[in-house]
């Protein structure tokens, strides 16, 4: 009798990205960060990141990319998926996070930090052809994510924050 074998475990910190095969769970724990994850249904491979901000903007030279930025954390996961023989069209997107920590402290009209992540993902998967699958983003609080790359599940628990009357919200997308 064969046993199914326990996934690797693996916890991305800000700024951090992994490409893995099924044999990988790749969890992190996310504010107004985002995270991309990328899945490849025929081979069972996948990438996910997790990055502080949109972009690294125009002021600052790209001497090498970085995934702390949300265009650059996608493109190493491509490059990566692309070494693999993944194409990115033929993969399925799903975002999570952008959350707003201090909604408290938020100027009235103004788009926060959280907001402009959530958006920027958005925009990167429609302008590289990925098909968004699910996502989870935006809201108050953190989220606890864990994507099992055997199957392209990802779960989602969204915790917010203390004095909020919204509760724990878990869901598996």
């Amino acid at each position: 009798m064969s046993r199914k074998k326990k996934p690797i475990d693996i916890f991305l910190q800000p700024g951090e990205y992994f490409v893995a095969d099924a044999g990988y769970q790749i969890r992190t724990m996310l504010g107004s960060c985002v995270s991309i994850t990328l899945w490849h249904p025929a081979t069972r491979q996948g990438a996910m990141s997790h990055f502080l901000l949109p972009t690294r903007g125009a002021s600052k030279p790209k001497q090498t990319l970085d995934a702390r930025y949300g265009d650059e954390a996608l493109k190493l996961m491509l490059i990566e998926l692309q070494r693999l023989g993944i194409p990115s069209a033929q993969c399925q997107g799903k975002i999570f996070g952008g959350g707003n920590m201090f909604p408290g402290n938020l100027r009235s009209g103004a788009l926060n930090v959280g907001q402009r992540n959530g958006e920027a993902a958005l925009t990167l998967l429609r302008e590289h052809g990925i098909p968004v699958m699910s996502e989870s983003l935006f809201g108050i609080g953190h989220r606890q994510i864990v994507f099992d790359v055997s199957n392209g599940d990802v779960w989602s628990h969204q915790v917010m924050p203390i004095g909020t009357d919204s509760g724990d919200k878990g869901d598996l997308l």
